[in-house]
């Protein structure tokens, strides 16, 4: 398996919108200088099939990530246990437990999904 070759090289600032309506939280990253943390969870990404995930989806363990978010940064939040964010993001459906419609929907389609693991966890993602 091969790690996402994401943004870890290419010194961006990203900016997420996190809330809805006019409350919303700002978090931004350096990509220039990632945290050991996002490094290590970076080079643990990787691309997967729905077949190889459907057990973690058995036992409640899958969590979406919607694709306006960086994988990464996601299971960095949660990995730092950084409830106000990872909060947020459940609140607004950015972040949810995998429902059953799209575990049914990948089953079917086989899109392009990445996965990271923050233990219990598996972050997933489908991918354009």
């Amino acid at each position: 398996m091969r790690s996402s070759p994401d943004r870890a090289s290419r010194g961006v600032t990203i900016v997420y919108s996190i809330g809805r309506n006019d409350l919303s939280t700002i978090m931004t990253m350096e990509d220039a200088n990632p945290s050991q943390l996002y490094a290590k969870l970076l080079g643990e990404t990787a691309k997967i099939d729905w077949q190889d995930l459907e057990r973690f989806f058995a036992q409640g363990k899958l969590l979406s990530v919607a694709r306006d978010l960086d994988l990464v940064s996601v299971a960095e939040a949660i990995a730092n246990d950084n409830s106000v964010v990872v909060t947020q993001w459940l609140s607004s459906g950015l972040v949810e437990r995998m429902p059953a419609e799209t575990a049914a929907d990948y089953a079917a389609r086989k899109p392009e999904l990445w996965a990271v693991v923050v233990s219990p966890w598996v972050c997933v993602q489908e991918r354009a």
